[in-house]
């Protein structure tokens, strides 16, 4: 060990990397990094195990799974292709919202130096984002009546709460509350004949697929409660999705690898309203 070098704690080490220690004893786990150890045995990380967690933070930020992160760090960029086209498309697509957001400022001043006053309704769309959405409406018994108001709504939202404490009637109110938003409760695990659709519909069993052996490098088990959550998250479609009890039939390791890869979604996605009683849910690395 260098004595001259820095070496960080597990905590400090993720603080920096932007990332959970979790996630860290996970990269691990998996062969992909190992901390030096002090005499006393406790973790640290020097200069180099920090570029090496940084690489593979990069690459988990990019949507490869820990296998795939295995694969690109041993010579094969192989699967970094697919990973980069998304990430284009999703840069591409911001650039195009930030230039017709520029047109409409720029249309907005030609009418001011033509003496004409803009519509004040239409200056809000200049300082958010094109498709953000937002949301308010009133609490519905037993929550009290109270005015609920959400902002920004971003791609990944968890509904929280002990049981009867009106998760599933505030999900409600926000799958009517939100354009083109769906409600799945839990009738999606017994839903035989919605299965028959991915042999109808091959985009949808690619992208099932797909997700599937993502989510089996990470080591989640197949099930029919997987494949059925699977059918709703990956199929096509613009409204917000509002999922009752996500984890239902899932183990707690699929549990974290699905949200693993759900936290890697497009800002451009579409929401998602995630309801749980899981602590594998909410504090899955990333």
């Amino acid at each position: 060990m260098n004595s001259s070098a820095r070496f960080l704690s597990p905590s400090e080490a993720a603080k920096r990397l932007g990332i959970s220690a979790k996630a860290l004893r996970l990269y691990e786990q998996r062969g992909l990094l190992t901390p030096v150890r002090t005499a006393a045995g406790w973790r640290t990380y020097g200069p180099d195990e920090m570029a090496r967690a940084g690489d593979i933070a990069v690459l988990r930020a990019l949507g490869l799974s820990v296998a795939q992160v295995a694969r690109v760090l041993e010579g094969d960029p192989g699967c970094l292709e697919p990973a980069l086209e998304t990430h284009q498309a999703t840069l591409e697509g911001q650039v195009r919202r930030l230039m017709e957001t520029a047109d409409k400022v720029r249309a907005l001043r030609s009418e001011l130096a033509e003496g004409r006053a803009p519509v004040l309704s239409e200056l809000p769309r200049l300082v958010r984002p094109q498709g953000t959405l937002s949301l308010a409406f009133d609490l519905p018994w037993p929550l009290g009546g109270e005015r609920f108001e959400l902002s920004d709504v971003p791609p990944l939202t968890y509904i929280t709460g002990p049981l009867a404490s009106g998760k599933t009637r505030l999900a409600r109110m926000i799958a009517q509350n939100l354009p083109d938003a769906a409600f799945i409760g839990l009738e999606r695990l017994e839903d035989a004949e919605a299965r028959g659709r991915l042999e109808a519909d091959p985009v949808l069993k690619q992208r099932v697929d797909e997700a599937t052996e993502w989510l089996c490098d990470e080591g989640t088990t197949r099930s029919p409660a997987l494949l059925a959550l699977l059918m709703v998250l990956e199929d096509a479609g613009e409204g917000a999705l509002i999922v009752d009890l996500v984890e239902e039939g899932l183990d707690g390791a699929t549990q974290e690898a699905l949200v693993s890869r759900l936290r890697q979604r497009s800002v451009d996605a579409r929401p998602l309203f995630l309801m749980t009683r899981s602590s594998s849910i909410s504090t899955s690395p990333p």
